[in-house]
C-alpha cells in the first residue's frame, strides 16, 4: 500500500508529489509531510469553560466538529454550556472537584464518544498527568506531548535545556538545594534585586521580587504558599531582576512531522500583579532583525523538546533589546487573538488540524506580518484598591460592535454573574488596524463603548492607561503602572455640574416615561396629580433633588420651564438644560444641551444609581435614601478587620490575647486565584478570631475583633 506524500505549492496548498511533479516538473520542493496516521476529529470536548471554552466551540463549529462542554454546578447557566452541542455536569464550584477532575472529564469524554479534549488555557492545560492519560485512554490531547509539557513546565530544567539550545537565559539559582540557608546563599551571589518564582509557576502564581536581603525569606514564604496553593509544588528558582524589562512573548507552532514556525511576538509588558492586563502585536520599537532573532530563539526552543502544537516562548528584553528566556507556555495563550489579528490566522484552527496530524498550514516564508493589534482584558475589579478582584452580577452589560477589526472575546452574557470562585476576567477586548496609533485610537473608542453596571471593573482604568503619553509612545516595560502611578490614579475630583445637572434630567425623563407607560397601563385610575411633569398654571413648578456624588449630597433646585427646558440651580451657578431620551437597540440615550454645549449619553437607571457613558467618561451619580432605608447594621465589624471579598482563609497568625500594631499581618485569604494578607487596621488586642484556616469568609464578614488600645493622658 502506497503511502501519498504532500509537497506544498504557491497559495500554501498540499497536493500529491506526483501530481505536482507531473504539472511542473521543476518544482524543486522537498517531501516533507505524510497523511498517513492522520486522524479524524468529529468531535472535541472543551475541558475549560468561560470565552475561552465559547472561543474553541466558534471554530470548532467553523470547521463542523461538534463540541462538548463540561460545567460546575456554579456554571450551569453558562454561555459556554447553551453554546456546546452537548454539555455535562462534573461537580460542585470548586475547581478541584470540577474543572481539575482529570477522571470525571475523561469519562465524559468517552462517555460522548469525543474522539478529542481541548483544555484551553489555566486549568489542566499544562497538566503532565493529564496529557498523559488522555493518550492512554487513546483520547487526542489537543496540545504537545507530556513530555514537553514536563521539561517546560519545570523552570529549572527549561532553563538547561534552553541553554544548550543556544537561548539566552538570565543568570540565576535553578538547583534541587530548597532550604532558607542555601536559597539565601544563592541570592547573595546573585545580587539583589532578584526575581523568586516557583519552578512550576505561571500567569504571576508563585512569583515575588526581593528588593533586599532584608525581605527576602517573607517573600520567600510568600511564593511558596502561593505556590503550593497553585501547584502543589513549592519548589522555587531565583533569578537577576532585570530592570524596567519589557515582557516580549513569541508565539510558536509545531507539527508532527518536525516543523515549526514562529508567528512573531507579542509585547505584554504592562502587567499588574505579574499579570497581564494589556497587549499588543507586534512589539512596539522592535526592528525586523531584533524580531527574526526572537523568532528564530523561539522556534530553537519549540524544537529542543520536539514541540507540537501551539505554544508560547516567553522572554525579557532590556532598555538595548538584549532578550533572555524566561519561559515556555506550553498551551494556548490568552492574549493568542492579537497574533491571529496581525497574521489573518485561525490558532485554534491550527491546533485542531495538527492534532489530526496534518502539517502545518503554512511555511515560515508564508506567514506574513500585517498592521497591529491590541487586546485589552475587561476584568472585575476595584483599580484604585491594588486592583482587588471582584465579583458580582452583571446588571447592565453594553459592548461595542463586532466586526471584521474588532473581537470581543467573552464568555458572559447581560444577567450573569462574575463568579468568586473562578477568575475575575469578563472579557477580552481585541482590536485591529493598520498601524498602532490607529489601533489604539480604535481601542479607546471601544472601551468607551464597554458599558458595565453591576460590579466594579478596570474600564476606566484601561482608558487611562491607553491614553498615556508614553505608553503611545510605545515606552512600555513592566514596571509602567508603578512608575506612572499619580497619572493614573489621579486625586478623584468632584463630578463637574454639568454632568451632575446631566443626570437630574436623564431621572427626570425617565420617570416621565414610566408615568406615560403607567397612564396607559391604567388609565381609568390615573391622577393628574400624580404626573411629574411640572406642569403648573400660572406659575413655574420648582423641584428640589438631592444626589451623591460619592459620599457627598448636592441639593439642585429644579424650574420647569414653560417651553420644555429646565434651569437647575445647583452650588451657587445657573445652568440652563434641555434634552430627551432616545432608544437605540437595547440602549437608551440622552441628548442634552446644558448652556448650548450638546452632549450624548448613554443612560442606565439600577439601584438607586444613574449612569451616564459617553465619549467622554462615565459617570456615576446616586440617589439619595431615606436614612430609614438605607440603615445597614455594622454589628460585629467595629473595631476589627473585614474581608475584603469572599474567600478560603489559608493562613491565620493570631490567636485571642495577641498583640497587634497597625499594619500586622492577621491573616492570609484566597480569593480569586490570588493571595491577600488582611492586615491589623489599628493597634490593640485581639479579642476573638471568627475563622480557622480552611474556612469560608464570606465579603464584608468580620475576620477577628480587636480591642483598641486606650490612649494614656499624661
Amino acid at each position: 500500500m502506497a503511502t501519498w506524500v504532500l509537497v506544498r505549492r504557491k497559495g500554501g496548498r498540499y497536493v500529491p508529489a506526483l501530481s505536482l511533479l507531473r504539472e511542473r516538473p521543476w518544482v524543486q520542493q522537498p517531501l516533507r509531510y505524510a497523511t498517513a496516521g492522520a486522524k479524524r476529529i468529529e468531535k472535541v470536548l472543551i475541558a475549560n469553560r468561560g470565552e475561552i471554552a465559547c472561543r474553541v466551540m466558534r471554530t470548532a463549529k467553523k470547521m463542523g466538529i461538534q463540541s462538548v462542554a463540561v460545567y460546575s454546578e456554579a456554571d450551569k447557566d453558562a454561555m459556554h454550556v447553551t453554546m456546546a452541542d452537548e454539555a455535562y455536569c462534573i461537580g460542585p464550584a470548586a475547581s478541584q472537584q470540577s474543572y481539575l477532575a482529570m477522571d470525571k472529564i475523561i469519562q465524559v469524554a468517552k462517555k460522548s464518544s469525543s474522539q478529542a479534549v481541548h483544555p484551553g488555557y489555566g486549568f489542566l492545560s499544562e497538566n503532565t498527568e493529564f496529557a498523559e492519560m488522555c493518550k492512554q485512554e487513546g483520547v487526542i490531547f489537543i496540545g504537545p506531548p507530556s513530555s514537553a509539557i514536563k521539561a517546560m513546565g519545570i523552570k529549572s530544567t527549561s532553563k538547561a535545556i534552553m541553554s544548550a539550545a543556544g537561548v539566552p537565559i538570565v543568570e540565576g539559582y535553578h538547583g534541587d538545594d530548597q532550604s532558607d540557608q542555601h536559597l539565601m546563599g544563592q541570592a547573595s551571589r546573585i545580587g539583589y534585586p532578584l526575581m523568586i518564582k516557583a519552578v512550576r509557576g505561571g500567569g504571576g502564581k508563585g512569583m515575588r521580587i526581593a528588593l533586599t536581603e532584608a525581605e527576602f525569606l517573607d517573600q520567600l514564604e510568600s511564593a511558596r504558599r502561593e505556590a503550593r496553593k497553585s501547584f502543589n509544588d513549592d519548589a522555587m528558582l531565583i533569578e537577576k531582576f532585570v530592570d524596567t524589562p519589557r515582557h516580549v512573548e513569541v508565539q510558536v507552532f509545531g507539527d508532527q512531522h518536525g516543523n515549526a514556525v514562529y508567528l512573531f511576538e507579542r509585547d505584554c509588558s504592562v502587567q499588574r500583579r505579574h499579570q497581564k492586563i494589556i497587549e499588543e502585536a507586534p512589539g512596539p520599537g522592535i526592528d525586523p532583525e531584533i524580531r527574526r532573532k526572537l523568532g528564530e530563539a523561539a522556534v530553537r526552543a519549540a524544537k529542543a523538546v520536539n514541540y507540537v502544537g501551539a505554544g508560547t516562548v516567553e522572554f525579557i528584553m532590556d532598555a538595548k533589546h538584549n532578550f533572555y528566556f524566561m519561559e515556555m507556555n506550553t498551551r494556548l495563550q490568552v492574549e493568542h487573538p492579537i497574533t491571529e489579528m496581525i497574521t489573518g490566522t485561525d490558532l485554534v484552527e491550527w491546533q485542531l488540524k495538527v492534532a489530526a496530524g496534518e502539517p502545518l498550514p503554512k511555511t515560515q516564508d508564508e506567514i506574513t506580518l500585517h498592521g497591529h493589534a491590541f487586546e485589552a482584558r475587561v476584568y472585575a475589579e476595584e483599580p484604585e484598591n491594588n486592583f482587588m478582584p471582584g465579583a458580582g452580577p452583571l446588571l447592565y452589560l453594553s459592548t461595542p460592535p463586532a466586526d471584521s477589526c474588532t473581537r470581543i472575546e467573552t464568555g458572559v452574557r447581560q444577567g450573569d454573574e462574575v463568579s468568586v470562585h473562578y477568575d475575575p476576567m469578563i472579557a477580552k477586548l481585541v482590536v485591529w488596524a493598520e498601524d498602532r496609533l490607529a489601533a489604539l485610537r480604535k481601542l479607546r473608542y471601544c472601551l468607551h463603548q464597554y458599558n458595565i453596571v453591576g460590579l466594579n471593573t478596570n474600564v476606566d482604568f484601561l482608558l487611562s492607561l491607553s491614553g498615556h503619553p508614553e505608553f503611545e509612545s510605545g515606552h512600555v516595560h513592566t514596571n509602567f503602572i508603578t512608575q506612572h502611578h499619580n497619572e493614573l490614579f489621579p486625586p478623584k475630583k468632584a463630578t463637574a455640574k454639568e454632568i451632575l445637572c446631566q443626570a437630574a434630567l436623564g431621572l427626570i425623563l425617565r420617570e416621565r416615561v414610566l408615568t406615560d407607560e403607567f397612564k396607559l397601563l391604567t388609565a381609568d385610575q390615573f391622577s393628574p396629580f400624580a404626573c411629574s411633569n411640572g406642569r403648573r398654571l400660572n406659575i413655574s413648578f420648582i423641584r428640589n433633588l438631592t444626589l451623591l456624588d460619592g459620599e457627598n449630597k448636592v441639593d439642585i433646585a429644579i424650574t420647569y420651564r414653560h417651553d420644555g427646558s429646565y434651569s437647575m440651580q445647583i452650588q451657587g451657578e445657573t445652568l440652563h438644560i434641555s434634552g430627551d431620551l432616545v432608544n437605540e437597540g437595547d440602549c437608551t440615550y440622552l441628548n442634552t444641551s446644558v448652556n448650548g454645549v450638546f452632549r450624548k449619553s448613554k443612560l442606565v437607571i439600577v439601584d438607586n444609581t444613574i449612569y451616564l457613558f459617553s465619549a467622554e467618561g462615565s459617570a456615576q451619580v446616586g440617589l439619595s435614601v431615606p436614612k430609614y432605608l438605607s440603615a445597614v447594621s455594622s454589628a460585629g465589624t467595629q473595631g476589627g478587620a473585614v474581608a475584603p471579598m469572599t474567600g478560603t482563609i489559608e493562613k491565620v497568625f493570631v490567636k485571642e490575647g495577641d498583640r497587634v500594631q497597625v499594619g500586622d499581618p492577621l491573616m492570609v485569604m484566597i480569593a480569586m486565584k490570588m493571595e491577600h494578607t488582611i492586615r491589623a487596621p489599628k493597634a490593640g488586642t485581639i479579642k476573638k478570631v471568627h475563622y480557622r484556616e480552611g474556612s469560608q469568609a464570606n465579603r464584608h464578614s468580620p475576620l477577628v475583633e480587636l480591642v483598641e488600645e486606650e490612649t494614656k493622658s499624661e
